[in-house]
Formats: structure tokens, sequence, C-alpha cells
């Protein structure tokens, strides 16, 4: 079934929208919460929550022509706050490099507060992500959407641990440069 059929069914607020969500990307939406908490019983019960988190929130979104993305944001979310409510040592660990990996490059909560609302970040780190060459693209998105290790990111593109953490430095670098010319205080 069509993604805007789905979403109109959770507008209409028919139980079927949940099932058929649930048949179309249950499976998706669970290998990638599996991938941050690193459980498939806890992957499982995060997509649950997905499900209703979507429910309470169509609407007043509307996601007709994003609704995967719509979803699997919701699934991130719901899957990095039960690490951190479950406080994994190992994963927890992951989770705190990878903020403080970016940490040096991103503004600070007060800053993009005080000046831009984090969309407008979003959206500069989508533009930033749209010059980058494809591969290294792929590898930033790994790393920081997926959370995955620097040796499945190596594993997966055929390169060493050594390129891909080089890789990341210079995007992170230029992320940061890029989002000083736009006017993000870093």
């Amino acid at each position: 079934m069509e993604d805007e059929k789905i979403v109109s069914l959770f507008l209409s607020r028919s139980e079927e929208a949940i099932a058929l969500t649930s048949e179309k990307y249950g499976k998706k939406l669970q290998h990638f919460s599996c991938g941050i908490v690193d459980d498939e019983e806890s992957a499982k019960e995060c997509v649950n929550d997905v499900y209703l988190l979507a429910w309470n929130s169509i609407p007043p979104h509307r996601p007709f022509s994003y609704f995967y993305a719509f979803l699997k944001k919701i699934a991130r979310q719901v899957s990095l706050d039960l690490v951190r409510k479950q406080g994994r040592q190992k994963r927890k660990g992951e989770l705190v490099a990878l903020s403080a990996e970016l940490e040096t490059v991103l503004p600070h909560v007060e800053d993009v507060e005080n000046t831009f609302d984090g969309k407008m970040l979003g959206e500069a780190i989508n533009r930033f992500l749209k010059t980058v060459p494809e591969d290294r693209r792929n590898v930033f998105v790994r790393r920081y959407w997926y959370t995955d290790s620097v040796s499945l990111i190596a594993k997966r593109y055929r390169m060493s641990e050594g390129t891909v953490k080089s890789q990341l430095f210079r995007t992170r670098n230029e992320l940061k440069e890029y989002l000083k010319k736009e006017g993000f205080g870093i």
C-alpha cells in the first residue's frame, strides 16, 4: 500500500494504519532500532513505541511524502532514549564518544536556541552533506545517524579503519567550517 494511503488511515484514526505500517516497515524499523539498542527484544519494544508515537503525531503532522523517514526519525529517538534509560555501559560509551566527536563541530544547544532553531541547523547540515562526495557522505551518515562502528563501516565499504577515521575527521572539519560560514556559532 502507498504511504499516502497509510497516512490517510492514520488521519482518519483507523487502526488498520498501524497494521499496514507494521507490515510494510516493521522489519526495517526493527533492524534499524536493533543497530542502536543492540538487542532484538528491546528493538521490538522500540518499534511498538514508534507505532504509538506515530499514532499520536499524525495529526498534526502529515508525512505523506516522507512517511518512512518520519517513522525512522521516531525510531532513532526512541532507541536512543532506551539506551540512555537502560544505561548500557558499552553502547552508552559508544554514543557518548559519538557525541564528543560532533561537539567540536555543532553549535552549543544554548547558541542554537538563542540564534537559530534546530530545524535550521538540520537544514544546513543537509545542504552541507549534498556538497560532500557520495562515499564520504555515506561514511558520515553511517557513523552519526546509524551509529555504526568504524570497523563496521570499514567492512561495509571495503576500506581500512584508518581511511574511515580520516574521512570522518575531514568531513567533521569541513562541516565545522561550513556551519561557521552559515552563521552558526561554534
